[in-house]
């Protein structure tokens, strides 16, 4: 992950994408496979996200709750934002 693509403590709520969203789709995409696979919360949120559980667990599960409805929410409704927008632009 970019240095600049930083995993903030609670993700977007905005009722269309935002850039962070599309900074952080791969992540997004990360956190869907994982509850897929019925992963712990604890070790997702700290190797996709990059929160200790551990250390800070409140910080971390409201970080893994708010990415993963956001993950949940991107892949039903935000992927429309992308599409009026003509993404993924294609390359002449």
């Amino acid at each position: 992950m970019p240095p600049d693509s930083k995993i903030a403590d609670l993700a977007p709520s905005a009722p269309e994408l935002t850039s962070y969203d599309e900074q952080h789709a791969v992540t997004y995409m990360r956190l869907l496979d994982a509850e897929a696979d019925n992963a712990d919360w604890r070790e997702v949120s700290r190797i996709v996200l990059g929160f200790d559980p551990t250390l800070e667990p409140d910080r971390a599960r409201r970080a893994f709750e708010s990415h993963l409805a956001r993950a949940k929410w991107a892949s039903r409704h935000g992927y429309r934002d992308l599409l009026r927008r003509g993404w993924p632009k294609s390359e002449q």
